[in-house]
């Protein structure tokens, strides 16, 4: 079995961070780990408390895992400080990890700030380039890119800019007020489209976490980039298209919508 290592925040309510990324792998077909970067209070309708690792702890995660079950991808979601992306690139670059996928967490697609500038410009210094690719939203591609995107065309300027900034694939994902449901990659010098259906869903607590988790799933299990995201847009839309509907505001998905074995049946 393929292994993945998902490096995140834990959500209490489980339909973000550790939680989908740990449902999403398996559902994906590979060994889920965890090194945790911080506890959150939170469920459907926000956040209400944050308590981060330390940069030791942290440390000491990553240790255990490394030199026991190697994880053959790694998806890292959001880091708040600049001591914790630190530790996180050094063990990294220490153990060379391989098929890194980086979940861009800086920006929430409504335009609020997720972490300080100084988070910013160490993920921008240590951790983007040695990612394999990243995923950031249209508010996150726009930081990086030192631009504006208004439409399709800024879309595509916006990947190549930051792919030859930081010399790793990009993946930017469409917003509802631009190209819904539609991501563009670009990788060695090429510009890929996903195509995806707007699927009237309201719970949508976790699709960029789970995303990149199926992302990094699908490259260890061997696919190639285009592919592996291809599967992965696949697999987030069945979890969406499922319609489970949990909480009082924007719920998770179904991570297990294609489980089959009779010891899922309720």
């Amino acid at each position: 079995m393929k292994t993945v290592l998902t490096i995140a925040g834990s959500d209490s309510s489980g339909g973000a961070g550790i939680q989908a990324d740990i449902k999403t792998i398996m559902a994906n077909g590979c060994y889920a780990m965890s090194a945790i970067t911080a506890l959150t209070a939170q469920n459907t309708l926000g956040v209400t408390g944050i308590q981060e690792t330390t940069p030791e702890m942290l440390a000491l995660q990553l240790d255990a895992v490394f030199t026991d079950i190697r994880p053959d991808a790694i998806k890292i979601g959001m880091v708040a400080s600049e001591k914790l992306i630190r530790v996180i690139a050094d063990k990294i670059k220490e153990y060379q990890a391989e098929h890194v996928v980086v979940d861009t967490v800086m920006i929430s697609t409504s335009g609020h700030r997720l972490i300080d500038e100084d988070a910013i410009g160490a993920l921008k210094e240590c951790l983007l380039p040695i990612a394999e690719v990243i995923t950031p939203n249209i508010p996150e591609a726009e930081v990086l890119a030192e631009m504006t995107i208004r439409d399709e065309q800024d879309m595509v300027r916006a990947v190549e800019k930051i792919s030859k900034v930081y010399g790793c694939a990009v993946l930017c994902k469409g917003g509802h007020s631009i190209n819904d449901a539609n991501d563009v990659l670009y990788s060695d010098g090429k510009v890929n489209w996903y195509y995806g259906k707007r699927i009237d869903n309201p719970n949508t607590h976790g699709t960029g976490c789970t995303l990149s988790s199926a992302i990094a799933s699908n490259l260890a299990k061997g696919y190639k980039i285009d592919e592996a995201i291809r599967n992965a847009k696949d697999y987030i839309s069945g979890a969406l298209a499922d319609g489970m509907d949990l909480g009082h505001g924007s719920g998770p998905m179904n991570h297990g919508f294609d489980l089959k074995s009779r010891f899922a049946e309720s």
